[in-house]
């Protein structure tokens, strides 16, 4: 590798190590929104905001949290079957697993459509 991509590589691996040693510690950030939440459903007004907030610190949590686990390791394999498999049946599996994901896509696809829709008739911003 070039001199420069190894560098490059090198600063990368370091920033996402700083990074993951932040972002571990946004597991209690998700336990305190959520806490408040069952807190004020039951003795006070629901708050409104929780439930997004919730969700933009999983989302926060697991797409800068997912590189920091890949690079030490620790992350669970699901290939228990397919790495022992020959090229061909792998491709076989890839061909017929596709289906799935164009289904799930389009699934998806649905929802945000309709979603925009809902959105789009009643105005939101």
């Amino acid at each position: 590798m070039p001199g420069v991509i190894r560098s490059y590589v090198r600063i990368v691996d370091a920033l996402n190590y700083r990074l993951g040693r932040v972002v571990m510690y946004g597991i209690f950030v998700m336990v305190g929104i959520l806490l408040w939440s069952s807190i004020s459903k039951t003795f006070f007004l629901p708050s409104l905001w929780t439930l997004e907030s919730a969700q933009f610190a999983m989302v926060a949590y697991y797409m800068l949290g997912g590189p920091y686990s890949v690079q030490l390791g620790s992350n669970v394999r699901m290939d228990l079957f397919y790495h022992n498999w020959s090229a061909r049946k792998k491709a076989w599996f890839d061909a017929f697993s596709i289906l799935f994901l164009i289904f799930w896509l389009g699934v998806m696809l649905f929802g945000a459509v309709e979603s925009t829709a809902y959105s789009l008739e009643y105005g939101e911003r």
